[in-house]
């Protein structure tokens, strides 16, 4: 685990310096708004409509939903419980919230649990995230948002859903995957060519949302808690629930693993939406991606043994 983070980190550290010394003519933010584009509308949809129509689609499906919404609600609410003990204002409050109880399923954890334990992960990582956790987040989360930051009208959820081609993809995917509807050889060959380039470009994108000037000393205090909550506590509610609901051993290790990520990098553009205090939330993304290179590996060998 740990030489396969070093490996994907060398991507990262890829895309901070891509950030940072690319062409001029072009900003580096639209640089990665054009690759995120690519892999969202394009890469990502391609391989979900690939692995989901292919998938044996049943009762581990609805266990992994519902482990991911069960870890959503632990973040949610272990972190409101510590926000008692700690004072914030309200921009702080909201993104402490949505930094603890989203992870960075896809961008992170598909490219780990595809490198570490092989491509049939990716069915499991789709499930747990564009079955529960985006959907959430562009619902609940948004609201959550609303609540604790700007009065900016909140757009209708299921108006956001609709604008999510991953998601769009999965309901087509499943459609076909319920008829039975075989999948031609040469739709197979296309779609896998397209998703190969979703790993290496997930984290190169990753590299470029990491705000490293984002750290600063005065957060230390606040980000402390998310840490313990997206790295240790919700993978291990998860990894207690599965086995109360009897998940498969092997499922167990891909959810906790999976539940074990770092703050989700979306929740930035939900914090400056509705005005919550982005700078705090890109420094809980960026000191919690750090921290995971010591505790994923730590939940893989202990899952391992």
């Amino acid at each position: 685990m740990f030489t396969a983070l070093i490996q994907m980190s060398l991507l990262v550290a890829c895309g901070s310096f891509w950030k940072s010394h690319a062409p001029a003519h072009i900003s580096a933010l639209a640089h990665r708004r054009a690759i995120t584009d690519l892999v969202f509308f394009l890469l990502l949809p391609a391989m979900v409509l690939d692995v989901v129509w292919r998938a044996p689609l049943g009762q581990s499906s609805i266990q992994i939903s519902v482990l991911a919404i069960s870890g959503v609600i632990t973040g949610l609410v272990v972190m409101k419980t510590v926000l008692r003990f700690i004072k914030t204002e309200n921009a702080q409050t909201g993104a402490l919230l949505l930094a603890a109880a989203f992870p960075n399923a896809t961008y992170l954890g598909l490219p780990v649990l595809d490198k570490v334990i092989g491509p049939s992960t990716r069915v499991t990582v789709i499930q747990y995230d564009l079955f529960a956790c985006t959907p959430i987040l562009l619902s609940f989360g948004m609201l959550l948002a609303r609540y604790y930051g700007s009065n900016t009208p909140v757009a209708h959820p299921v108006k956001e859903l609709t604008k999510v081609p991953p998601l769009w993809a999965v309901a087509i995917a499943v459609m076909l995957n319920l008829l039975e509807v075989p999948q031609p050889e040469i739709l197979h060959t296309a779609l896998s060519t397209l998703a190969g380039g979703v790993v290496p470009l997930m984290l190169i994108v990753l590299g470029m949302s990491i705000r490293w000037q984002s750290l600063h000393f005065r957060f230390v205090p606040l980000l402390a808690p998310v840490i313990v909550i997206s790295l240790l506590v919700v993978p291990l509610a998860i990894l207690v629930l599965s086995h109360l609901i009897e998940l498969d051993t092997k499922l167990i290790t891909e959810v906790v693993i999976i539940a074990a990520m770092p703050t989700m990098v979306f929740g930035v553009v939900i914090s400056e939406r509705y005005e919550l205090d982005s700078e705090l939330y890109a420094a809980a993304v960026t000191i919690t991606t750090i921290c995971s290179l010591l505790t994923l590996p730590m939940w893989f060998h202990l899952l391992s043994n």
